[in-house]
Formats: structure tokens, C-alpha cells, sequence
């Protein structure tokens, strides 16, 4: 199960649906959308019906970025609530993450797009009260600028630096870069800026992460010895 903070945003639901059909086509297993919050169905509902299709276990990937207290409160007792009411087992997998496969992934998208490599890059994450949280998305883009000719840098959307305290440090080609996963309204802000200064706005990482859930998947089973 891949189990994301949930939004108000339909098209975010989608993405997140979406993802889940693309990580059950390319690996062969049963995954399945659940939300923490704001959308359905929660992770007891998915459980439930795991059970009611004859599965007795099952992994829960985070769909998140950072270990945040999302990652450390909220999934866990998630979790424990949903295997508590339903009898399941789950497993609970590493966040995504912003290690080198998380770097893969971003660099990935820019290829997509076809973003030339001297063009500087604001990474555009939700940011979190947690400071190592931001501190490990603004080593995300410490990482990416290596690889390229131009800068990159971390802006965030509900804490400081803004993306309008880190625009003076870029210059005047700039890729947007959102470290979201499916489309929310806390994504308007780049929109705007996008539209305002001309810039490349890429679209949220979304189907691009299905091998990096499945790496995710495929760890937490490892380390639990299921088969």
C-alpha cells in the first residue's frame, strides 16, 4: 500500500491512484492507494479490503520525502490502528526519501522535460518544522547542482526560505521543480511564479517515483523475511 498525506485536490487523489496502478503493472503486485488525511480511502479501509481479498500481510510504503512527523507520528499509529482493527500484518517501508535515488528520480525529470544543464533550478518542497527535514531537501539540491552546470536551491511551502528569498541566488533561466508527487494546492504558488517570469514549471514527479516505491516495497520485505 502506498499510503500519501492525501490532499483536497482531486487531481492529487488521481496522481496518487495512478501511481499505485503503474507500481502494480510493473511489479506484479497488488498496490493500493491510502490517505492519512483530507482524501479516501484511509489505510484500515485498504487494509480491510486486502483482507477480504485473502492477503494476511502486506507492506505500507510512505509516500513521503522527508521523516517529518508525518513519517515518525502520524504512519505509525496509522499503521498500528489499521493492523489493530483489521488483523492484517503490515510492514512498514522507509519514507521515499531524499537519498541518490530520490536524486535519480528528480534528474530524471528534468531530462524529460528536457531542461538544459545550465539552467538553474528551484527544488520547491513542503518544507516542515522539523529541521532536519529541510536540511536534507536543501542537500537534495546541493547533490542535484553537481550534476549540472547551473545552480540549484530549496525553497519550501509552508516554511522559510520561501521560493521569493531564494530567487536573488538564481538566475535568469530557471526550472521549477516541485518535490511533490501528484498535483495540491500548495503547488499554486510555482504555478504563479512560473507564469509571471516565463520559467519551465515541471509537473509533479508522480508515475516517474514507481520504481523507487517498489525499491521501497522490495527492502521492507527483505528486511521482514516475507516471501
Amino acid at each position: 500500500m502506498g499510503l500519501a498525506h492525501g490532499s483536497r485536490h482531486a487531481e492529487g487523489t488521481r496522481a496518487v491512484e495512478q501511481l499505485m496502478g503503474l507500481v502494480s503493472a510493473n511489479g506484479g503486485v497488488d498496490a493500493r492507494p491510502a490517505f492519512l488525511d483530507l482524501a479516501a480511502p484511509d489505510l484500515t479501509t485498504t487494509a480491510a479490503a486486502l483482507v477480504a481479498t485473502g492477503h494476511r500481510s502486506a507492506v505500507v510504503v510512505p509516500l513521503l520525502f522527508t521523516v517529518a512527523f508525518h513519517a515518525t507520528v502520524d504512519v505509525p499509529e496509522a499503521v498500528a490502528a489499521a493492523s489493530a482493527a483489521t488483523g492484517l500484518e503490515l510492514v512498514l517501508a522507509d519514507v521515499l526519501g531524499t537519498g541518490e535515488d530520490t536524486l535519480e528520480l528528480v534528474r530524471a525529470s528534468l531530462a524529460q522535460a528536457a531542461v538544459p544543464g545550465d539552467h538553474d533550478v528551484l527544488l520547491y518542497a513542503v518544507g516542515s518544522s522539523t529541521a532536519a527535514a529541510n536540511e536534507a531537501v536543501h542537500d537534495l539540491a546541493e547533490r542535484l547542482a553537481r550534476h549540472r552546470g547551473g545552480r540549484a536551491r530549496a525553497a519550501f511551502a509552508t516554511t522559510d526560505p520561501r521560493p521569493a528569498a531564494v530567487l536573488p541566488e538564481l538566475g535568469d533561466r530557471v526550472a521549477l521543480v516541485p518535490l511533490f508527487l501528484a498535483p495540491g494546492l500548495l503547488l499554486a504558488p510555482l504555478a504563479t511564479l512560473a507564469r509571471e517570469r516565463g520559467w519551465v514549471l515541471l509537473p509533479p514527479l508522480g508515475d516517474l517515483a514507481a520504481p523507487l516505491v517498489l525499491r521501497r516495497h522490495a527492502q521492507a520485505r527483505q528486511r521482514a523475511g516475507l516471501r
